[in-house]
């Protein structure tokens, strides 16, 4: 018999930005990265570069349509809010075992492997997960309109917000919102670009935040304050005690270490691994339930 790690899965962590793929099994362990796949956002859009995706990385692996379809599949996708969504997903992909959830449980597994924790995960969306013992919990993520504080696009769309209040004479001036007024031309061209920015457009403004934070700008300071009493009171509402790891991950994660609570930070430490790390193992925790199942 062979070994379970010699069975080929395949692994998907999708977010609002990316879509990373990967092929794993025996000496195959191959992956490539596609455009955003969040299905809540646009499900065409999203089935289209997940099929791409598939169809590329089969041909890259030397596999035909009857392997792929075969290999057990695991999907971490933003947008994944019910079994409704995730049904209707899994009938345009090529795969006869397929799991799919939303993007949580891979970036907690990746991060904290099977260790107790908890994760703040900031990319273009937010969330927050603990692993305790054999118990998940998750809060947020919840996307752009209800949720995602802390997130990328909720600090680009504060930046400018807030740059319209200096404006507005209600804030001091900041060298932040200069260069967002600068980027934008005056404060009718930030109106008039922020009504037709996505999420990844607003997120996209958070390195200019995270910048202008670390030399000290006041009301980009602000602004990753609001963030970390968020990821904060969220942790501890979860549960969280000192003594207790946390990670920080996501492109926007790790710049609120500085700024958390002196008692949390005592406690961060690395991730052990990323989204995609997770879904590849969950992918091979769902192979093993496939195959216990026809013992």
């Amino acid at each position: 018999m062979s070994r379970s790690t010699d069975t080929i899965v395949v692994a998907v962590d999708g977010g609002g930005t990316r879509c990373r793929i990967a092929v794993s099994g025996g000496a195959l362990a191959q992956q490539l990265e596609v455009g955003a796949a969040n299905v809540s956002t646009d499900f065409d859009a999203a089935c289209a570069e997940l099929n791409r995706g598939i169809a590329s990385l089969t041909e890259h692996c030397g596999l035909d349509a009857v392997q792929i379809a075969r290999a057990p599949a695991y999907l971490g996708l933003a947008g994944v809010t019910g079994s409704a969504i995730a049904d209707r997903l899994a009938a345009v992909l090529p795969f006869d075992h397929v799991r799919i959830e939303d993007d949580r449980p891979a970036a907690l597994r990746g991060a904290l492997g099977s260790q107790d924790g908890f994760v703040a995960h900031c990319g273009t969306g937010s969330f927050l997960a603990a692993q305790l013992g054999d118990q998940r919990i998750f809060a947020g993520g919840w996307g752009p309109v209800l949720g995602d504080q802390a997130s990328a696009q909720w600090v680009g769309r504060l930046a400018l917000s807030r740059t319209l209040d200096c404006v507005d004479d209600l804030r001091p001036v900041s060298v932040m919102a200069e260069d967002l007024l600068s980027r934008f031309g005056d404060a009718a061209g930030v109106v008039k670009a922020a009504s037709g920015m996505s999420p990844t457009d607003f997120g996209a403004l958070a390195p200019v935040v995270t910048l202008h934070a670390g030399r000290g700008d006041e009301l980009a300071v602000s602004i990753m304050d609001a963030s970390t009493r968020y990821l904060a009171g969220q942790m501890e509402a979860m549960g969280w005690v000192p003594g207790q790891s946390i990670c920080l991950t996501g492109g926007i994660g790790p710049h609120y270490a500085a700024y958390l609570p002196e008692v949390m930070q005592q406690d961060l430490t690395k991730p052990l691994g990323d989204p995609l790390d997770g879904a590849i193992a969950l992918a091979r925790a769902f192979q093993e339930e496939i195959e216990h199942e026809r013992c």
